[in-house]
């Protein structure tokens, strides 16, 4: 074995390229996991509760997150080591990618709480409804005027 596959400088060049390519990976990943466009736009519901759970199950961002945080990690590893001749694209994509995962998160949690709401509002509507017809159709013949106060 030669002796400059040992030295510091070869090592450390070596280190700083599997690391950028490390992060690079990682960032395939996560995009890899990101929801389908066309899923989160489309859909072929019938009703207003299958459109939202439809947009619950699209906006799922499976690993994303995961792969994210392992490209970040592996990104401030690098940096802090000063590993890095130019890393703004990597420190650029890993900020697009957070951004676009934490609004992508915060788009679902909006959807599972409008799935849970829709439905109870659709409930309260009917019950007003049954109640009013219940009311205009008891034969008291009353003008309505007492109930409106």
């Amino acid at each position: 074995m030669s002796q400059s596959t040992f030295d510091d400088d070869d090592l450390f060049g070596e280190a700083a390229a599997e690391t950028r390519a490390e992060v690079e990976e990682h960032l395939r990943a996560a995009r890899a996991e990101l929801p389908d466009a066309d899923a989160v736009w489309e859909t072929d519901a019938d009703n207003v509760l299958g459109v939202l759970n439809g947009l619950k199950s699209a906006l799922d961002v499976g690993d994303a997150v995961d792969s994210v945080r392992s490209a970040k990690k592996a990104y401030v590893l690098g940096e802090r080591a000063d590993a890095f001749e130019d890393a703004d694209d990597l420190k650029a994509e890993i900020e697009e990618l957070e951004s676009l995962v934490g609004d992508i998160e915060a788009a679902a949690e909006e959807v599972a709480s409008l799935t849970g709401t829709v439905p109870a509002i659709r409930g309260a509507l009917q019950d007003a409804a049954e109640a009013d017809d219940g009311e205009g159709g008891d034969g008291e013949g009353g003008d309505g005027e007492e109930d409106e106060e």
